[in-house]
């Protein structure tokens, strides 16, 4: 059980849970209010779908054992792109809706056609490539809105981020949708072992007759699809589009949850669902910091700090040596113990 790579993200997401209930003892109470499901664990999965969603595309992008730094500014682009297409709308019409969705989709694979060419054809580093489009998306961005914060007055744009169904919020369903699509392309098709084909081993990947030249463009295009879903949540949330501000530092968080989850940063085996868990417990961890009423500027240490250990816990080698040292311990107590009873 404890060599599982979902055993101590799990423990520890359970334990950031724990000291909640310890400071607040309604913490894990669910109740319903105008017919919808409320409580913090409801809060922690609807805060944190933008984040999820960056997450499972930023693993496929790792597994290949390249990295997307570019997903905070798509998420910015893509809130000012729906933001700015139904700035005039007005009504229950759902043209403007479905408008927005379509220009956000399309630029969110224009960002990843144009980091995967970058990588996959003219052979650009992909922290070097994804960079260029961290600067000039988040330009972009501020292009768009003007450098102003820009206000939306259309309800349906708002649904997405902040609506409900079944009495859970909107956006919890579409975070499971991209799950499972992720999900069935990567374990019951070959896709999945395309891609830690390649990011083991891409010249044994390419002369084994795999297309890896594809596979790296097709998993930067999900990546930004992944990210321009979630800036259309985060913009229909706050019913605004921040260009300056929205989606910063998501790239970081992203990958903090995929190492958390336990795919490593040198490509190959990956783990969809440890990226999740790893994502909720960077979620539960901010949720944390501002309920018990730490400074937010301590955030960021705090994030390193639970990164770090969680990293720590999964490492065989740093367990065999904490571990090893206590059952050594352990033994010699005991033989002490033993040589005294017989004596």
């Amino acid at each position: 059980m404890m060599k599982s790579k979902l055993f101590w993200p799990i423990v520890v997401l359970l334990i950031i849970l724990l000291i909640n209930l310890f400071f607040d003892k309604n913490f894990f109470t669910i109740e319903v209010k105008n017919g919808y499901l409320t409580g913090s664990l409801i809060d922690i999965l609807n805060r944190g779908a933008p984040l999820l969603l960056v997450s499972i595309g930023m693993t496929l992008v790792i597994a290949t054992k390249g990295v997307d730094l570019g997903v905070g500014s798509v998420i910015a682009m893509a809130g000012a792109v729906g933001a700015m297409t139904v700035s005039g709308a007005n009504g229950d019409s759902l043209v403007p809706l479905f408008t927005a969705i379509a220009f956000v989709i399309a630029i969110s694979i224009l960002t990843g056609i144009w980091n995967g060419v970058l990588v996959s054809r003219i052979g650009v580093q992909p922290i070097v490539a994804t960079l260029i489009l961290m600067v000039a998306g988040r330009g972009i961005a501020q292009l768009i809105t003007d450098g102003q914060i820009m206000t939306v007055y259309y309800d349906p744009y708002t649904f997405i981020g902040g609506g409900h169904l079944l009495m859970l919020p909107f956006s919890i369903f579409i975070v499971a949708a991209m799950l499972v699509i992720a999900s069935f392309l990567t374990r019951k098709t070959a896709m999945g072992l395309f891609i830690e084909s390649v990011g083991t081993n891409p010249e044994a990947s390419r002369l084994s007759g795999i297309n890896s030249k594809n596979i790296l463009l097709m998993v930067y295009v999900f990546s930004g699809i992944c990210a321009g879903i979630g800036g259309l949540i985060l913009s229909s949330n706050v019913a605004s589009a921040d260009g300056n501000n929205a989606g910063l530092w998501y790239e970081l968080d992203a990958i903090l949850a995929v190492v958390i989850g336990g795919t490593s940063l040198n490509g190959g085996r990956f783990y969809l669902m440890g990226t999740v868990i790893g994502a909720l417990i960077i979620q539960s961890l901010t949720t944390t910091i501002y309920s018990i009423g730490i400074a937010p500027e301590i955030n960021l240490v705090v994030k390193a700090i639970v990164v770090l250990i969680v990293c720590l816990l999964q490492s065989p080698e740093f367990r065999k040596k904490v571990f090893g040292v206590f059952n050594m311990k352990q033994t010699e107590k005991k033989s002490k113990n033993e040589g005294v009873s017989i004596s």
